[in-house]
């Protein structure tokens, strides 16, 4: 079983920049695909990134590439989501979430993956 914790979230202005971690501990797979998706009020889930573990390969939605950086610290056992230059319809509760899957073309869709985190808001301001 993996267990996914969150963290970095905040409140930040216009152009401004947060760093999401989620920590991850268990499970028995050498290799996961590991996502970030969010959720803004009134809308669906939405993948925002996605990478295997040791962060060889990254996948982006549209609207976060040339902002967004996803990352995997092997050593650290932890996801990254560096998000610069944010925008208020990047506001949203932010989750990660992993699979012993592969990610592949399809990595967008939450129903691939088995285990979520809590989530942690992320709050942009004009």
């Amino acid at each position: 079983q993996v267990q996914l914790v969150e963290s970095g979230g905040g409140s930040v202005q216009t152009a401004g920049s947060l760093r999401l971690s989620c920590g991850a501990s268990g499970g028995g797979y050498s290799t996961y695909c590991l996502a970030w998706f969010r959720r803004a009020p009134g809308k669906k889930r939405e993948g925002v990134a996605s990478t295997y573990t040791g962060g060889r390969r990254t996948w982006y939605v549209d609207s976060v590439k040339g902002r967004f950086t996803i990352s995997h610290d092997n050593a650290k056992n932890t996801l990254y989501l560096q998000m610069n230059n944010l925008k208020p319809e990047d506001t949203a509760m932010y989750y990660c979430a992993a699979t012993s899957s592969l990610c592949g073309s399809m990595w967008y869709l939450p129903e691939r993956y088995k285990y979520w985190g809590q989530g942690t808001q992320v709050t942009v301001s004009s």
